[in-house]
């Protein structure tokens, strides 16, 4: 309350999205909620994530029901824009809105793109692109690789330079502070381990740290006691500062999933 930190909780619409794009009065009284929580809650705004729902649903192929997507986040950011911050009368309620990486290397027709982003500019203040869980238990492998997160930045900005800063500022390059456990024989398949996970298989197993370079992350390899194969990926001071190093190449800002699950000496480099 003393400080200069804004208050956006995570909004996630999860509802069919015909219902709410596509009626009015339900689209209205969805907005009339979010911006009277903000006012109740003393919140300066929110991070909306809806992009890989309305995927998941199949509508952003059909471009009608794609420029009633794009309006929806057009309609809620200009609400939000017209309200004072309670805490800050100068300061307007602020619209954050979740981006997904693209997931091969061309860009679909479902992908949050280039033209979307600029579509976005004066409506949204800044987008939280989710540059991680590139791989899964079924695909193992780095959580964020260097060069797929340069493509990703790449595709949404174009090639560095001044075209891509003009928009660049507004963008929080996302930053895992997670890892992952992966099985890499039987087993379920292994998924995401916090700080605490981590340090206690390094007690356990003692395992020698090695560095993919292509990545740039830092993984090690142990077996359990069911004689299984493992393969922990999760985050270093050398993977953070490279990740740190390209958002300020970009002229980003950055995002971070989520800042209570790395280790303490992380914030020494923030």
């Amino acid at each position: 309350m003393n400080g200069d930190a804004l208050v956006l909780p995570r909004v996630v619409l999860e509802a069919s999205p015909m219902d709410l794009l596509g009626k009015k009065k339900q689209r209205d009284k969805a907005i009339e909620l979010i911006v009277k929580e903000c006012k109740e809650m003393q919140y300066d705004g929110i991070v909306l994530e809806s992009w890989s729902r309305w995927a998941a649903y199949g509508i952003l192929h059909d471009p009608d029901k794609r420029n009633m997507a794009l309006n929806f986040i057009k309609l809620i950011g200009d609400a939000l824009h017209s309200v004072s911050s309670t805490r800050n009368k100068e300061q307007k309620l602020q619209l954050v809105y979740v981006l997904g990486p693209p997931h091969s290397k061309q860009l679909q027709q479902h992908d949050f793109g280039p033209k979307d982003l600029h579509s976005l500019d004066d409506a949204v203040d800044g987008f939280s692109l989710m540059t991680y869980d590139f791989s899964n238990p079924h695909n193992p492998g780095p959580n964020a690789p260097l060069q797929w997160i340069r493509f990703t930045l790449q595709s949404l900005l174009g090639p560095p330079g001044k075209a891509a800063q003009s928009l660049a500022h507004k963008i929080f390059l996302g930053i895992n502070f997670y890892g992952n456990d992966f099985t890499l024989s039987g087993g379920s398949g292994g998924g995401p381990i916090l700080g605490r996970d981590y340090i206690s298989l390094l007690e356990k197993h003692k395992p020698t740290l090695q560095w993919e370079k292509n990545s740039g992350e830092h993984f090690f390899l142990y077996s359990d006691d069911n004689h299984i194969n493992h393969a922990v990926f999760y985050p270093t001071l050398m993977s953070i500062y490279l990740r740190l190093e390209e958002a300020h190449s970009w002229g980003t800002g950055i995002s971070i999933w989520e800042i209570g699950q790395g280790l303490d000496h992380f914030f020494d480099l923030l």
